[in-house]
């Protein structure tokens, strides 16, 4: 601090602009996720934090030169932990709306998204008309829940719209006939769908399409420069591509 002041005075002394000390570079980024949410963050069977996302975000962080720690948060809290700076970032399946915008800096998008209805398999339900009357689902706190009140002549056919903590216990509810339908994440959703055909059906119709992106706090310029840097690179040199494969089969990135 001495030696900062003495180079600060002098440069005053000498009629130039005094020059402010640098600022350590962070070492490490917390990525607030909902570790409830397949395949893009979730925990195995050894109670480990595991998913497209975090495969992705510990493949920027290496780029970027920092340690990456993964803090499970309250989905539906998520501006709350950003701005509370408890996180330094959002990576978990995150949609881009204008509303979110106003609150998070968010990257280039990296992934494009629908928001899909999961019926039973053997549902009479095959449009979104036949929604009409029947108990629909989603997760609190989701883009899903937005994407279905925008369709307001769809949403207002319900008997009722439910919202749960996870997408996990709203599928569980369509599996067992409490709820006809839930809307969810295209990649949540077929990833379920898949483990178990027997069980599910998506329909032809969807509640819109969306992209994801990663968040971060709107003053935090700096994180979000690295992250659109890492990210574009993670795409140019084909990394990502070969995550998206492991997890999805295909390439499905934007």
């Amino acid at each position: 601090l001495l030696a900062a002041c003495g180079k600060n005075d002098n440069a005053s002394s000498s009629g130039t602009a005094a020059t402010p000390a640098p600022v350590a570079a962070a070492t490490k980024i917390v990525v607030g996720l909902d570790d409830n949410f397949p395949p893009m963050g979730f925990r195995n069977e050894k109670n480990e934090i595991v998913g497209f996302d975090i495969d992705m975000a510990r493949e920027a962080a290496k780029r970027m030169g920092v340690e990456v720690e993964f803090k499970p948060i309250d989905w539906s809290a998520k501006e709350a932990e950003l701005s509370g700076k408890r996180v330094d970032a959002l990576w978990n399946g995150l949609t881009i709306t204008e509303e979110r915008k106003q609150n998070i800096g968010f990257t280039a998008p990296y992934m494009e998204n629908h928001q899909i209805v999961v019926v039973a398999a053997n549902s009479a339900i095959k449009t979104k008309a036949d929604l009409a009357g029947k108990v629909v689902g989603a997760q609190e706190g989701s883009s899903a829940v937005d994407a279905v009140k925008k369709d307001d002549a769809v949403f207002k056919s319900f008997k009722e719209f439910k919202t749960f903590g996870d997408n996990v216990a709203a599928l569980m509810d369509v599996s067992t006939g409490r709820l006809q339908a839930v809307v969810v994440d295209e990649v949540v959703g077929r990833y379920y769908v898949a483990k178990k055909p027997q069980d599910y059906a998506v329909l032809d119709e969807h509640f819109g399409t969306e992209d994801y992106g990663v968040g971060v706090r709107k003053d935090d310029a700096e994180l979000l420069g690295k992250l659109d840097k890492a990210l574009g690179e993670m795409k140019q040199d084909g990394s990502a591509a070969k995550i998206a494969e492991q997890w999805f089969g295909k390439n499905i990135l934007k």
